[in-house]
């Protein structure tokens, strides 16, 4: 594919991903039904957090913002990739301003989802390690702090992480990519990306490290204090909570990690951009499953709704 050498066009082609005539209606129903899910099952799961009022606890609402940052980081990404599927790869094509913001909220997800695991996991280490403190801690006001903290340091990472990118003058129009990410930007760029890339990795490193340091150390004091408690419905609830968290801290980080790893071996592109999407979607499709299912309050509050709908439904 031949690339055009214009200085800062608005008109960007992405790659998109290579799939075959026969592969095309397949991967793209998957894709479709994929949205579809993670849009339906993540609204539903916010929506009854909000109206429940027997949901209005720390644990939940702090829950409350890994739907809302699933539907953010994939209304934006999916559509377009939905689209693009289905064209030629001649007229994918993406303004600039279009591909500044799929990379905005494509790095705000992936960031996001850190922080926001990050408060869950404060939240548990307060309930189980702090029980009698618990209420005077996890107030309204502290909810509202922790969300806002956890949004705010993301914004502000990925704000200065594309603010770089934005201020370079641009010689190439291919992103080699299915959708718009930093990297892919700073690459369209004649210019030195040295601070880009310094940034980047500073941008990583510190992120992975605050998120896994905190997530290591708040477990640890957790597994102390249920090995040398006694009381078995608090080991129990430790137990079903904390599982179900750290299951889905698992599943992101492992998602991140392949992305990651697979960038260091180009002969695996077409592979590392199908798991750069699979990173949107997998984690995007389970949250709401794992903390669904796993989770006794939201079990009642669903199996509760459900009942008065049928009798509604009988008159």
């Amino acid at each position: 594919m031949m690339e055009n050498f214009t200085t800062n066009s608005f008109m960007l082609q992405l790659e998109g991903l290579k799939v075959t005539k026969v592969s095309m209606y397949p991967v793209f129903f998957f894709f479709l039904l994929s949205y579809l899910f993670i849009m339906v099952a993540n609204a539903g799961i916010a929506v009854l957090v909000l109206v429940d009022k027997n949901l209005h606890q720390p644990m939940y609402l702090l829950f409350c913002n890994l739907p809302v940052n699933d539907i953010l980081g994939n209304s934006i990404m999916l559509p377009r990739l939905l689209v693009d599927i289905l064209q030629p790869p001649s007229e994918r094509l993406i303004s600039y301003y279009e591909c500044v913001v799929q990379a905005f909220t494509t790095h705000m997800f992936g960031t996001t989802s850190h922080t926001v695991l990050m408060i869950m996991a404060f939240d548990r280490y307060v309930a189980i390690c702090n029980p009698l403190r618990y209420a005077a801690i996890m107030t309204n006001r502290m909810v509202l702090k922790l969300t806002v903290s956890a949004w705010g340091v993301a914004l502000v990472l990925v704000g200065v992480l594309l603010g770089l990118t934005v201020r370079l003058n641009r010689c190439r129009t291919l992103i080699m990519n299915p959708y718009c990410d930093n990297a892919s930007m700073f690459k369209l760029s004649c210019e030195s990306v040295l601070i880009n890339n310094i940034y980047g990795l500073s941008f990583t490193v510190v992120l992975l490290t605050a998120s896994i340091g905190s997530i290591v150390l708040t477990y640890t004091k957790i597994t102390v204090v249920c090995l040398t408690s006694k009381n078995k419905s608090l080991n129990s609830k430790a137990l079903t909570t904390c599982s179900t968290h750290l299951f889905m801290y698992l599943i992101m980080l492992f998602s991140g990690f392949i992305v990651i790893f697979l960038h260091r071996f180009p002969q695996y592109s077409d592979h590392r951009k199908m798991c750069a999407i699979l990173f949107h979607i997998i984690p995007g499709s389970l949250n709401p499953i794992i903390y669904g299912v796993q989770s006794k309050e939201i079990c009642r509050s669903l199996a509760k709704l459900f009942r008065s709908k049928s009798v509604v439904s009988q008159f």
